[in-house]
């Protein structure tokens, strides 16, 4: 295939900008799909993805129109899966960016067009979602032409729903997006940029070529692991994988050499030819950084082994999360896992639950805090359990990031309390015309990850929108809060806030876990505690079992003697009983104020 006639793209947008409608219609009008095979969100395969009506994983797709290639490398909107999205954008030469009539350009959308620019791809801005009721698209077109300092005639108009605007969409694909500039004489470099685990095939890995050929039992050697491995099979996606006998530079596709071992494979690795090797490796991606960690724990404990093995197959197909093995005393063996997001954190569990038949307890979310120990050592802790006693801690940080929120001005007053309340440091307002504003505030992480987002959300009728970057840490006043069931600390409930919120936080976990936890034959007592200090108390009343049902009459001294053995035997029983804990008790965390 000359390379001049291939077009490599990705489409970016805000969440629920219409990036798959999109998507959807350039398949259907281009006939790589047929009516009887076409169902709205095609390229978003996963259930969960198509439940949601969100786009979690990145997704490749040949389109054939006239007579070139178009490689189509759908993205995620949602700031959670920035990562996807920057992996998808080194694959490409130019973006559609594609903004909401109705809602105009959102804070993602910001985010993703600077990713964009820092790879210096050609951006072809579209108004999509022209035919709603609720539509402007010429004060959006003047909002793009402003933010962008472009021309207004360069913008395209489109209805993905009717289809009106698609053949000057792909028009502009190839007018404006340059061909792929490799060499198929060089010796091969191919990006790896997805993979996924196939019980019969392996390990199946889908990259980009930037120069040099690939055939069906070519000898490969992946860069960083230094693993040869003869090809079995080389394809396309169109959509759904289709073999090829030659995939040359500036082609889209997927390999099967049955690699068993998942370790084999990294993304951001670069493939090249055992035989004739390149000399150097593709730049590949910056290594991620998690925002927000929990623990995962299966509730059989025989699952240990199934989770180990899920995660290690979740994590070749989203590499933007890490785990470690840790044990509870309460919750037994499990993994410290750290995600990008809380949504990532709850995406992730739900595929392991779906696709692994895995029943889990995940644990409250927290941050990366540094601590500073009268010794001089600098710990990172991503774990309150892991706490040292406060005599040894000189100074503790907690990671702070600069938040960009964009509302409608009628929400102003509102959101700004809100920003307050979670301790945020107010820093500018920036009118971005007469109904919107950007807010930038600087924001303790933790104050974000639990409810945030939808907090903006629900205040603003589902038009705001959040995105943020990490500044680094802060020095403040936290403390360490123990929740103790029947005197007995439950270290998976254990959290770290900050000293003037603790009381106000502990009495109401204590509350909320009144609530979620089942009674028991006998009392149980919960506790908050911070040190020996207990800030909040509260009990659950034994289950009562009527003993002197059975005494019709005779002497009181009969049902003394029968009250007196049951209150031994619920003695006897709080010492010995144990509580088991709800997932409830653990998500309440999440929902207390």
């Amino acid at each position: 295939m000359d390379p001049k006639k291939i077009r490599n793209f990705s489409i970016i947008a805000h969440i629920d900008h219409g990036k798959s409608t999109l998507a959807d219609r350039l398949l259907l009008d281009t006939g790589a799909i047929t009516k009887r095979e076409f169902r709205d969100q095609i390229l978003d395969d996963m259930e969960l993805e198509r439940e949601r009506g969100i786009t979690i994983k990145a997704r490749a797709v040949r389109i054939h129109y006239k007579s070139y290639w178009l490689n189509l490398i759908d993205t995620p909107g949602h700031i959670d899966f920035t990562y996807e999205v920057s992996k998808s954008l080194a694959a490409c030469e130019g973006v559609l960016l594609l903004v909401d009539a109705g809602q105009g350009i959102q804070a993602q959308t910001v985010t993703n067009l600077y990713l964009a620019m820092e790879r210096n791809l050609t951006i072809i801005p579209i108004i999509t979602k022209i035919d709603l009721p609720t539509a402007e698209p010429e004060r959006v077109r003047d909002e793009v032409k402003d933010f962008l300092g472009i021309d207004a005639k360069s913008i395209l108009f489109s209805s993905a729903k009717t289809g009106e605007g698609t053949e000057e969409i792909l028009k502009a694909i190839i007018e404006k997006i340059p061909p792929p500039s490799g060499d198929p004489e060089k010796p091969l470099k191919a990006l790896i940029f997805d993979s996924k685990f196939d019980s019969y095939q392996g390990v199946v890995a889908y990259f980009r070529v930037f120069d040099g050929k690939l055939h069906p039992h070519d000898q490969v050697l992946m860069m960083q692991t230094r693993t040869p491995h003869e090809i079995d099979q080389i394809g396309i996606f169109n959509p759904n994988p289709e073999p090829v006998t030659e995939l040359s530079a500036g082609a889209v596709g997927y390999l099967n050499a049955n690699i068993k071992d998942i370790a084999e494979v990294k993304i951001g690795d670069t493939l090249t030819l055992a035989t004739n090797p390149a000399p150097e490796p593709l730049p590949g991606y910056q290594d991620v950084k998690p925002m927000v960690f929990c623990g995962l724990y299966p509730i059989q404990a025989k699952d240990f082994a199934l989770l180990r093995d899920a995660l290690a197959k979740l994590r070749l197909n989203d590499s933007s999360f890490v785990y470690e093995p840790e044990s509870s005393a309460s919750l037994g063996h499990g993994y410290r896992c750290g995600f990008l997001g809380l949504l990532h954190m709850d995406i992730i569990k739900e595929r392991l639950e779906r696709e692994f038949n895995l029943e889990l307890i995940i644990t409250a979310p927290s941050v990366v805090y540094k601590i500073l120990t009268t010794k001089g050592e600098i710990l990172e802790l991503d774990n309150p359990t892991k706490l040292p006693p406060p005599q040894q801690i000189e100074i503790m940080e907690e990671p702070y990031i600069r938040a960009h929120v964009m509302i409608p001005s009628t929400a102003l007053g509102v959101i700004m309390q809100l920003c307050q309340d979670r301790r945020g440091i107010y820093k500018s307002t920036e009118y971005l015309d007469a109904k919107r504003v950007m807010l930038t505030y600087e924001i303790p992480l933790s104050e974000v990850v639990m409810d945030f987002y939808d907090k903006i959300k629900s205040l603003t009728a589902g038009y705001g929108s959040l995105n943020y970057e990490f500044i680094g840490h802060k020095p403040s006043d936290l403390v360490k809060m123990d929740i103790l069931i029947n005197g007995e600390p439950v270290d998976a409930l254990a959290i770290i806030t900050w000293k003037e919120k603790a009381y106000p936080r502990g009495k109401a976990l204590v509350e909320k876990l009144k609530e979620v936890i089942p009674r028991q034959m006998f009392e149980v007592i919960i506790q908050a505690a911070i040190g020996s200090k207990v800030i909040a108390r509260d009990s659950i009343s034994a289950i009562k079992k009527n003993v002197t049902a059975k005494c019709y009459g005779g002497d009181i001294t009969r049902k003394r003697k029968l009250w007196e053995r049951q209150k031994e035997g619920k003695k006897r029983m709080k010492k010995i009983g144990r509580v088991d804990l709800p997932q409830e008790a653990f998500i309440s965390i999440l929902k207390v104020e």
